[in-house]
């Protein structure tokens, strides 16, 4: 990411200057990152596939005014904070939350950022809700203005020394498709901190946009962060949490979701595009 390019990545989320290099320039960025640009899977119904090259990542969300899911997200906020002077890299993540009782494949990522030799780990792509940056160290808190809070704990792993690491929330749910976390502390995902090359990405990427019957390739997803909460849109189905309130309604066909896509997650999406969607393809024009 060259200089223009980082001008035109701050100016889509609303940052003014350049933060310096530290924790808090990473919490205002995540912070704003999250709250512009929408969580939203709609290439792949639409048959576009995911591309997460740098460029293409760029002309999508940067440009284009788009959304995507974490590899796109984080994939942008990892070229950002390195052309920030920060030290930062991608890590994959197995998602329990919602998952069955078998073990779910690495289906996440997010990012390892390194500050003054302590690591934090950051995410800009995981669902509707916000989860702050947090110190990699085991049993480490946070609270968001949503009311949740959030917690990283150090699991053991037979055969493996150093562990695994795994994110757990208290509140409302993170989940963009109908799942229910329940209360008290319930699991997001699990990571470790092997080294992840761009191929290792590539193959997350391609199971994840193209695997029958999992929710990426059976729903179309759409979230945003809001400053007390978060929106969500899965199918035609509305969901708002906002004020430590939660409500939700079905959607009046595809000028209402095109118009609520545009109002409320900031994509404008053409009419032809809705109405191709799968929840509207057999609707009559």
């Amino acid at each position: 990411m060259n200089s223009g390019e980082l001008s035109d990545y701050l100016a889509r989320i609303g940052v003014g200057a350049a933060p310096v290099a530290g924790l808090d320039g990473l919490r205002l960025l995540q912070r704003a990152h999250r709250l512009a640009i929408p969580f939203e899977n709609l290439d792949i119904p639409l048959g576009r596939g995911i591309d997460i090259s740098p460029a293409a990542v760029r002309a999508k969300l940067v440009r284009a005014r788009r959304g995507g899911y974490c590899f796109e997200q984080n994939g942008l906020f990892v070229q950002a904070l390195t052309a920030l002077g920060f030290t930062a890299r991608p890590l994959l993540a197995r998602v329990w939350l919602g998952a069955p009782d078998e073990v779910p494949p690495r289906t996440h990522m997010l990012v390892l950022v390194t500050l003054d030799g302590r690591h934090w780990v950051a995410d800009t792509g995981f669902g509707g809700s916000f989860t702050p940056p947090m110190p990699l160290e085991d049993g480490a808190e946070a609270e968001t203005p949503d009311g949740a809070r959030h917690r990283l704990r150090r699991c053991a792993v037979p055969g493996d020394p150093d562990g695994e690491w795994l994110l757990e929330r208290d509140g409302v749910s993170a989940a963009t498709d109908g799942r229910s976390a329940g209360s008290g502390w319930q699991p997001q995902y699990g990571f470790s901190l092997r080294e992840v090359a761009p191929v290792d990405i590539e193959q997350c990427n391609h199971w994840t946009a193209t695997r029958p019957g999992t929710r990426f390739t059976s729903l179309c997803i759409v979230s945003r962060v809001l400053p007390d909460g978060f929106a969500a849109l899965t199918d035609a189905r509305l969901s708002l949490y906002r004020g430590g309130q939660t409500e939700g309604r079905q959607l009046d066909g595809p000028e209402e979701y095109r118009d609520i896509l545009a109002d409320l997650f900031g994509i404008g999406l053409p009419l032809a595009e809705v109405r191709a969607l799968p929840m509207f393809a057999s609707d009559p024009v």
